[in-house]
């Protein structure tokens, strides 16, 4: 029987462990110049309590299996509070046994708790695997297109 998974907030005992599965992300993601040290100062900042956002872990029996990273966003349109989904990553061990999808529960349940709108996130066009968990979730996929400028 496989054990269940179990997502809440990272405290700082469980920080080192979500530190490769961040570099495992970015290089999913083919970052060149990966550097545990700037991982670790930047994403300290998501650990409970923070104005900025918030790390969930997802573990499978007792081993972290997947992370999270929501950021507090806003929306002009809606004139509201909206919480971005900005990283998700499941190790690739686990994935297909519903890591991914108890890591968006668990966020939507955060953004809910937060009075937010909504929970927002994006992924590679390309990322088909991740598109069809997304699409089975009730969230709509956005007709927005993003751009990027470098500054």
């Amino acid at each position: 029987m496989p054990n269940e998974i179990y997502v809440a907030a990272l405290t700082p005992e469980d920080f080192e462990q979500v530190v490769p599965l961040i570099a495992a992300y970015q290089r999913f993601y083919e970052v060149e110049e990966i550097d545990d040290e700037r991982n670790r100062a930047f994403f300290r900042r998501f650990l409970a309590p923070s104005d900025d956002g918030e790390l969930l872990g997802a573990r499978d029996g007792g081993e972290l299996v997947g992370y999270a990273c929501l950021y507090w966003h806003f929306s002009s349109t809606a004139a509201a509070e909206t919480v971005l989904l900005n990283d998700l990553y499941v190790t690739e061990a686990v994935r297909g046994r519903g890591v991914g999808r108890a890591l968006i529960e668990a966020s939507a349940a955060v953004a809910r708790e937060r009075g937010a709108h909504s929970l927002e996130w994006e992924t590679a066009p390309d990322n088909r695997t991740a598109q069809r968990l997304y699409d089975t979730t009730g969230a709509e996929r956005s007709q927005w297109i993003a751009y990027e400028l470098p500054v």
